[in-house]
């Protein structure tokens, strides 16, 4: 029983619960920077490019078995069962990639900056003793010579 109660113990500590969470949120932001990705950045660029659409960029390794190439597309050579290398879908997992990791970056440095705490502040210089205790201790000192 006690393994059972140390578990239930860890899994509603406040850590997991969060990480879970944010697992949750990731994912759901992983799908909606792949669509920023490949429909609402790709485009203008392979615009721009003259009409390139870079999930379309592959280079044929072995024609298909159930058609032979040249393939215009990446799901004709798919279909066709081809083997590609598939180097515009890389281009755009590396730029949602880029854009997941400074989303995260501005997120950690946020949170570093709410985190940081003001440094303390100097102490001040001791008060100085009052008169009396001045005159007592140049009493004192006379006395011991």
């Amino acid at each position: 029983m006690g393994m059972v109660k140390e578990f239930k113990e860890f899994a509603v500590k406040g850590n997991v619960v969060d990480m879970a969470v944010g697992i949750i949120i990731g994912g759901a932001f992983g799908t909606i920077v792949k669509s920023l990705v490949s429909d609402v950045i790709m485009p203008p660029i392979g615009l721009a490019l003259g009409g390139v659409d870079f999930a379309d960029l592959f280079v044929t390794l072995k024609d298909g078995a159930n058609a032979a190439g040249p393939y215009t597309t990446l799901v004709d050579a798919q279909t066709a069962g081809a083997v590609t290398i598939n180097y515009g879908m890389f281009v755009n997992n590396v730029i949602s990639f880029v854009i997941v990791a400074f989303a995260v970056f501005m997120l950690v440095k946020s949170i570093n900056k709410l985190k940081r705490e003001e440094p303390p502040a100097p102490t001040p210089p001791p008060a100085e003793p009052p008169e009396d205790i001045k005159l007592l201790r140049e009493i004192r000192d006379s006395l011991k010579k």
